[in-house]
């Protein structure tokens, strides 16, 4: 908040507090009947309102103040935003140059390798084409299960053992 609202608002604050007193003596003196007092007091009220008044304008203009600061901020915050998001982009423009430049690394497949990548290809088009059965293809993907032991051997299910898992 501005130094000029803050003191604008509590000088007006303190002005219309002030304004109570004369205010009160007028009252006062009116069911009195004193004239004289009556106007003296009106007079002190008078000059209370009156800065009351001079206070309000001096809130107001801190106000025009605090938002032209407000508006000022935001602009350079905005400013500084936006060159922040354009040294992003150069940075990331430069990376992505640089990722072209750079040697890749290539990948080769050996010719076993491909048999093999051929011999996968034709399994999955298998239910498609028609070509191979589906007899021949659950022969070659039904395996035996291997366990292997603690030392990293293969070692051979007992035929008839069964195992069983309850939840």
């Amino acid at each position: 908040m501005h130094t000029k609202t803050m003191e604008g608002l509590a000088g007006a604050s303190m002005s219309m507090k002030l304004m109570n007193t004369p205010m009160r003596v007028y009252k006062e003196a009116e069911r009195r009947g004193d004239t004289a007092v009556m106007e003296r007091a009106m007079g002190y009220a008078s000059d209370f309102a009156d800065e009351a008044e001079d206070y309000r304008k001096t809130t107001k203009k801190g106000m025009k103040e605090d938002a032209k600061e407000a508006r000022e901020k935001a602009k350079t915050e905005q400013e500084n935003a936006i060159q922040k998001r354009r040294e992003q982009r150069e940075e990331l423009e430069k990376r992505i140059a640089e990722s072209r430049n750079e040697d890749t690394d290539t990948v080769s497949i050996s010719e076993s390798g491909k048999a093999a990548l051929d011999g996968k290809s034709d399994l999955a088009q298998a239910g498609t084409n028609g070509s191979i059965s589906t007899e021949e293809t659950a022969d070659d993907i039904k395996k035996e299960p291997v366990i292997y032991t603690i030392s990293g051997e293969a070692a051979g299910s007992e035929p008839g053992a069964s195992f069983s898992a309850s939840v």
